[in-house]
Order: structure tokens, then C-alpha cells, then sequence
């Protein structure tokens, strides 16, 4: 089923800050490479040498571990595994799913970190209702969740951030339509009693860039949740 094009009749290019790069990737980018360019950028931001940056792409299979990844939980190390340096534990990245690093530096807003991560789930939650999807936090459990018909409560983004010195790096992955049997490969963000999901497996056919306008229309509000403290 196609979804259906997202509303953004209350968007202007006035509304998204020039101040902030908006980049949209169309080819895959090894996630080598967008680690390297993600930790000089959040370098860059932190030095006052370059803009913050939102960084839509998809990369090739890779499972990419986070500072709290336990050995056990690497199940099949199918694909390339990267150290990401960022928080949490496996994730899976590859060709379907897109994700989004967000380096913005948060002494121009409320020094928040909790609320950072809130306002990223918020972001994609609002996204992705865009395109008929009734996605929630859940206590507990980082993430955005939804309720699959197969599945039950499942998985269909993660969320995993570092903040170096207020600026923030990484962000999160959102599943359009990735091949689902290569998270088998990991205990995806280390919680086995759930799986995970897409919009794909919902029956939602989404483009990246019909996902990344749904992001665009969504983002003035998320920035402006930063400005609050998160309660």
C-alpha cells in the first residue's frame, strides 16, 4: 500500500534555519566513513568552524556496537561490526532503513541531554504519524515502538546519541523496508522480548525521500522542543 504523501502545507523554507545543513544522501555511505565525518564534524560544530548538521543516508549491512554492547548479544556477526562509540548496545544498519545524525550543539538551547533524546523520539513518532503510523515511547525501553499485526509490540526505530562537550553525534534509524531476518544476526539494542518491525512489514511503502520530507515538515517543532526543559 502506498502511504499516503505526508502534509507539509504549514512549511516554508524560512521555518527550517539556514543555520542548521540539511543533507539527504541518496547513495549508501560506508559507515566507516560516516563515523569519521560525523566525529570531525561534531569537532568543527564545537570550535564554532561549521554549521550543525541533520544527516539523512543508509548504509550498507553493518551491526554497530555501542559502549554498553555485550559480547553475547552478537549472535551471527554476519556483517561487519563497527565500535560507534555512541551509546547503547547492537544495532543493525543496512539498505531500507534510514538514519539520521543530528549534531547540533546544545548551548544554543537547554543544556538537556534527557531531553534531547525525548525530543528526537518525538521527531520520529510525529513522522512517522504522518504516514498513518501510531508510534509511542515506551518506559523502559529506548526506542520508538509501534503495534505489528504479526508481531505485537515491536521495534521500528532506534534511538542512540553521544554528546561531546554539548554537541551532540548519531542519532536514529528508522526501518522503511530493510530486510528484517539481518537482525537476527544481533539482540537488537539488547531486549530479546521484542521484536522489530517496518513500515514495509506494516504494509506502508515509503521512499527515503517521502520519509525525509515527512522529517523536514516534522523538524521547526522538534527544534523548538529544545528550547524547554524536558520534565
Amino acid at each position: 500500500m502506498r502511504a499516503p504523501s505526508p502534509a507539509i502545507s504549514g512549511l516554508s523554507s524560512g521555518q527550517w534555519p539556514a543555520s542548521i545543513e540539511w543533507r539527504a544522501e541518496t547513495d549508501q555511505v560506508p559507515y566507516a566513513r560516516a563515523l569519521e565525518e560525523m566525529t570531525a564534524r561534531n569537532a568543527a560544530i564545537q570550535a564554532g568552524e561549521a554549521d550543525e548538521l541533520v544527516w539523512l543516508l543508509e548504509h550498507p549491512p553493518v551491526y554497530t556496537a555501542g559502549t554498553s554492547a555485550a559480547p553475547a548479544e552478537l549472535l551471527d556477526p554476519r556483517f561487519e561490526v563497527v565500535a560507534a562509540g555512541r551509546g547503547g548496545r547492537y544495532t543493525y544498519h543496512g539498505p531500507g532503513q534510514r538514519v539520521g545524525y543530528v549534531l547540533l550543539n546544545l548551548t544554543r538551547r537547554t543544556r538537556d541531554v534527557k531531553g534531547f533524546v525525548h525530543g528526537l523520539e518525538g521527531w520520529v513518532i510525529a513522522a512517522l504519524a504522518s504516514f498513518g503510523v501510531e508510534a509511542f515511547r515506551a518506559e523502559g525501553r529506548i526506542g520508538i515502538w509501534t503495534h505489528d499485526p504479526l508481531r505485537g509490540e515491536a521495534k521500528i526505530g532506534a534511538i542512540g546519541v553521544r554528546v561531546r562537550r554539548w554537541v551532540t553525534m548519531h542519532g536514529f534509524a528508522v526501518n522503511l523496508s530493510p530486510d528484517l531476518s539481518h537482525f537476527a544476526g544481533i539482540v537488537p539494542c539488547g531486549i530479546e522480548e521484542y521484536g522489530v518491525t517496518s513500515l514495509a512489514a506494516l504494509g506502508i511503502d515509503v521512499s527515503a525521500a517521502e520519509w525525509d520530507t515527512a522529517l523536514l515538515a516534522a523538524g521547526p517543532d522538534f527544534l523548538a522542543a529544545l528550547d524547554r526543559p524536558c520534565l
